[in-house]
């Protein structure tokens, strides 16, 4: 299922295998396609020339709508999406945290209130389980609880101990879910994750106990969710020598450029963000020269392409200008390219830090490029 094939340093050169697609070539981006589609008028065709590997989609948002078991009668989300590679489904944990405002939490698990109309949901480690074996994705990560940071020690102690008990029941579901003989993807496997908050012994205790459960990888969850990015280095660092050297790492909702070369610097093998999609849709684009907004004065005659290293669709055919008109006439079609490239761009990252892994000049890569992409052109 995984194999890390080099190292330098902490970081990973790695091969990940599941039920659909092919060889997945680790450190890895997964692109956020939310509600079953990239937000910008991306379609799965699209992904496939944008190089990705693998797709992430949203447990909650999918339950909503069009509904987990339409998705079921339609072959699963695979057929759906008409996406042949690999998918990894959130658990609906993080809306715990993002719908704070309308949700209540106990030990049985989370009531919201949808955002869409208001009705009452119910969903604890079993409902989320069911919900992702509906989907039949690739990869399904338990249900959890985000804490927003910073929390109070003692909250955060309770929340990261009742995130191992529903994760006990979340694998015992998934196990049984997996054995049923009309599932739809009997392949599927289960991320643990990793939470605590802010606090380096709660993190360590946390990861000691969900390593025992024999999980196909461990993610680190509640990052960036109001930290600075040093204490985010930090927790990842402590973390790490404690989580299966033989499983896959996933940093959840993390992030900037910069921040997934230090990720990978630090031993993290999966990373996904809305960012390089939500940024785009401001026009906000990432270069290797730093990040531009296509949206300013000085590209209304600028006929170069967004970036000249870049060999995106978009770099090859259209210049700064263009889509800096698209953006001010309010076409849609300025959303779509800057989102192309954006993906491009992250996808085309970590094809770069595993080509340098493999040559042995990561730190190299690392000291030339993670603080320049940080940089506002």
């Amino acid at each position: 299922m995984f194999q890390v094939i080099k190292m330098q340093g902490r970081a990973r050169r790695g091969i990940f295998q599941c039920a659909h697609g092919g060889v997945v070539q680790t450190p890895v981006f997964m692109n956020v396609g939310t509600q079953g589609a990239i937000k910008g008028g991306v379609s799965a065709l699209d992904l496939q020339e944008l190089g990705c590997q693998i797709e992430l989609s949203n447990t909650y948002h999918l339950h909503l709508r069009p509904g987990d078991e339409v998705v079921r009668s339609m072959g699963g989300l695979h057929r759906f999406m008409c996406w042949n590679g690999p998918i990894l489904t959130d658990s609906g944990g993080f809306q715990v945290f993002s719908l704070a405002g309308l949700r209540k939490i106990r030990e049985e698990g989370v009531t919201f209130a949808s955002h869409l109309d208001g009705h009452r949901i119910f969903m604890g480690p079993e409902e989320s389980m069911r919900i992702q074996s509906n989907l039949g994705s690739d990869i399904a990560m338990a249900f959890d609880e985000c804490v927003e940071n910073p929390a109070p020690y003692d909250y955060a102690k309770a929340s990261c101990e009742r995130t191992l008990r529903w994760l006990e029941r979340c694998k015992a579901e998934h196990d049984r879910l997996n054995a049923l003989p009309d599932t739809v993807n009997p392949g599927q496997m289960l991320f643990g994750i990793n939470q605590g908050a802010t606090y380096a012994d709660l993190r360590i205790w946390h990861m000691q106990q969900i390593a025992k459960l024999g999980c196909d990888g461990y993610a680190i969850g509640g990052l960036a969710v109001g930290e600075p990015t040093e204490v985010m280095y930090e927790i990842i660092e402590a973390v790490e020598s404690y989580m299966p050297a033989d499983k896959p790492r996933y940093l959840m909702g993390v992030g900037t450029p910069s921040n997934i070369i230090e990720g990978v610097a630090r031993g993290v093998d999966f990373f996904d963000c809305v960012m390089p999609a939500r940024n785009a849709r401001h026009g906000k684009l990432f270069t290797w020269q730093g990040t531009m907004n296509v949206k300013n004065a000085k590209y209304r005659l600028d006929d170069r392409p967004i970036d000249p290293q870049c060999d995106c669709p978009v770099c090859r055919r259209y210049s700064r200008a263009y889509i800096r008109h698209l953006f001010a006439a309010e076409e849609m079609l300025g959303l779509r390219l800057a989102v192309m490239h954006n993906l491009y761009f992250y996808n085309e990252l970590t094809r770069c830090i595993r080509e340098n892994l493999d040559a042995g000049t990561f730190e190299d890569f690392r000291s030339a490029y993670s603080e320049k992409l940080a940089e506002k052109i």
